[in-house]
């Protein structure tokens, strides 16, 4: 844990080029000992709100990945993730090298500089098992989505209960709540969102202000700290998904980890995850799925029409923080913030978010 934290700056690569054999070597060496690096190569970069590159490994002896997938903080976009309490979540959560009872990459370092606000993360390169990242544009078959929902429930009853007593080394996993850093930001863009979007969403949606929006996704953000606590993933959309060739689904980004209740993970995967059609006519029969894949105490588990109605609030989210990404230029594709805008939107109405909040604030 004292290496992971507090790795000296000589030690830690300012540029995808300072990866030196020797340094690689360090890294893999819990998973491929007697392998050594002979040379390193930078062969694809993807920098944009943090910076990625897929780096190739030759080897002077032994063997072990011939390619590795690393990420870092992006200077134009700390602050924010700062901010919102994100910059150092993936990294801290690997480092601690906790078991996640849900399919999720490899992590063969993680790193955090505080007093930088960097940190590194080097991770298996999933396409060598087969890995076909997903987005929007690209939506999941409804038996991809129950594997998907069956693997959060496996993470959840796994920390159930969750605290700094029970895991002390996630004591640091912050709780759910709608803190004003991400209040700010989604009041900055989600205007421009919903006049980007004003012919596409619907009337229900397009006609309520930001400060709106923004007011009932806190309702909503404020109801995750009431249920039974667990770890969740915190940003489970499609987009930071994988489906492998045995159609399991695994997680991707764990940057915005918190503690908190299920139905976020749950409603946030699920709805972005499908076509609207497919949503409509298997949403029901999906979360009951999640459902039945809990296990604990009869008191822990919620009965069928408390998870349909904690459900049916998780729009909430989703609709803000995706016509605030819509109202942004290149956190994400248009295209794919416009998919995501118009499933929350779709599902907020459909579902009838609003009453669902009112009861649980009943």
């Amino acid at each position: 844990m004292r290496e992971a934290f507090q790795t000296k700056a000589r030690r830690f690569p300012k540029q995808w080029e300072d990866c030196s054999p020797e340094w690689m070597t360090s890294v893999i060496a819990n998973h491929h000992p007697g392998a050594q690096v002979q040379d390193v190569t930078v062969i694809g970069r993807d920098d944009g709100t943090n910076r990625r590159a897929r780096l190739g490994l030759t080897y002077a002896s032994g063997s072990g990945p011939p390619t590795v997938f690393l990420k870092a903080s992006d200077a134009a976009h700390r602050l924010v993730h700062l901010r919102n309490g994100n910059l150092f979540g993936e990294a801290r959560l690997f480092a601690t090298r906790v078991p996640l009872a849900v399919e999720h990459p490899l992590a063969y370092r993680a790193i955090v500089r505080r007093a930088h606000m960097d940190f590194l993360i080097v991770m298996e390169d999933l396409t060598h098992r087969g890995a076909d990242p997903r987005d929007a544009t690209r939506p999941m078959t409804v038996d991809q989505v129950a594997r998907g929902l069956r693997g959060l429930a496996s993470l959840h009853n796994q920390y159930r209960g969750l605290s700094g007593k029970t895991h002390p080394k996630l004591g640091w996993v912050k709780t759910w709540k709608p803190t004003e850093g991400w209040q700010v930001g989604l009041k900055k863009r989600i205007p421009t969102g919903l006049e980007r979007g004003a012919a596409e969403l619907p009337e229900e949606v397009t006609k309520r202000s930001a400060e709106e929006i923004v007011r009932i996704w806190a309702q909503y953000v404020t109801t995750l700290s009431r249920g039974p606590m667990t770890l969740l993933h915190g940003d489970a959309h499609i987009g930071n998904t994988y489906v492998l060739p045995d159609d399991n689904v695994g997680f991707l980004d764990w940057q915005v980890v918190r503690r908190g209740e299920w139905s976020q993970d749950v409603g946030y995967f699920l709805i972005s995850a499908l076509k609207e059609d497919d949503r409509r006519s298997s949403e029901a029969d999906l979360v009951e799925e999640y459902r039945k894949a809990l296990d604990g105490p009869s008191d822990q588990i919620p009965s069928a029409s408390e998870a349909w109605l904690r459900y049916r609030a998780t729009p909430a989210y989703g609709l803000a923080i995706w016509l605030s990404t819509l109202g942004t230029d290149g956190w994400q594709p248009r295209e794919v913030s416009m998919v995501l805008a118009q499933r929350y939107a779709s599902a907020f109405v459909e579902l009838e978010t609003m009453s669902a909040l009112e009861a649980l604030d009943a």
